[in-house]
């Protein structure tokens, strides 16, 4: 048995890497196969989605969530966060969505945006911001995932790793036998996880923040709240994984991403308070 265990351990590394390899080639092929468009931020996208479907969706999702959790209709609370998410909206460019904003009484710090422009903000959130401009942040992060599709683009990539997966699974199978395709079906999601869905998943959030930055600056909201906000979230305490498994970065890297990003956004804010644009909601 242990000579066994020592054979076969490096041929299965060996079909690692050309499993990844291959896949990476089946991956890419794919790709061109599929609508390609650009984010807010010059990046280029697959989507295998229109908009109409991301919005039937983010609307059953809303009408999941508003069963399960009950709501703030009325009052101090609810005009704040509404305030807030108006001047957001209103800097997003015409015809991208009707947004619709909901606060949920839920002491979790967490607010969301989906695709069809519903956007939800738990009054936990209010205990961790100081202020109406770290509350922009967040929701203007929210805004940016939609702004950008990535609801969308993460649909896209998992269909593509499943189809990729499928296709090398049935290659590999012919090529090398039974064994070597059961080697793949152990590594193939792990490849998938590691190599592609979480480091998009990763970009998705720094570039979120990266559009947000701008939505709030635009609006008349003090940016240089946003690296501030995630001192509090640290302050919090809130539990983290290793920032290279996890599917956002962690607080201290998105707080000096944010801090590097601010000069480039400083002076959208100045000219903003320049034009008179200053929301004055809490």
């Amino acid at each position: 048995m242990e000579t066994h265990y020592q054979i076969r351990q490096p041929a299965s590394r060996r079909l690692f890497v050309k499993a990844a390899k291959t896949w990476s080639a089946l991956i890419l092929s794919l790709l061109t196969l599929t609508a390609c468009t650009v984010s807010p931020t010059g990046r280029q996208q697959a989507l295998l989605f229109d908009d109409q479907q991301l919005a039937a969706m983010g609307q059953q999702a809303m009408v999941q969530y508003l069963a399960e959790k009950p709501t703030v209709a009325s009052g101090r609370v609810n005009r704040y966060v509404e305030c807030v998410a108006q001047a957001i909206t209103a800097t997003v460019p015409a015809g991208t969505s009707d947004w619709r904003v909901v606060v949920f009484k839920d002491s979790t710090p967490n607010a969301f945006a989906l695709p069809g422009g519903l956007i939800g903000v738990h009054t936990g959130l209010l205990d961790v911001t100081d202020n109406q401009d770290q509350l922009a942040a967040v929701i203007g992060h929210e805004v940016g995932h939609v702004m950008a599709r990535h609801a969308n683009e993460r649909l896209s990539q998992q269909m593509l790793a499943s189809t990729g997966l499928q296709l090398l699974g049935s290659a590999v199978g012919s090529q090398y036998g039974a064994s070597a395709a059961a080697d793949l079906q152990r590594f193939g999601p792990l490849l998938t996880q590691t190599a592609i869905l979480l480091p998009y998943s990763r970009s998705h959030e720094t570039e979120a923040d990266q559009i947000g930055l701008d939505l709030m600056a635009r609006a008349g909201f003090d940016p240089r709240e946003a690296p501030r906000l995630w001192q509090n979230m640290n302050r919090a305490g809130s539990a983290q994984t290793a920032t290279f498994l996890s599917t956002h970065p962690s607080n201290t890297d998105r707080q000096a991403a944010l801090s590097a990003q601010l000069p480039q956004v400083i002076s959208v804010y100045q000219q903003a308070l320049a034009r008179g644009v200053r929301p004055r909601c809490g």
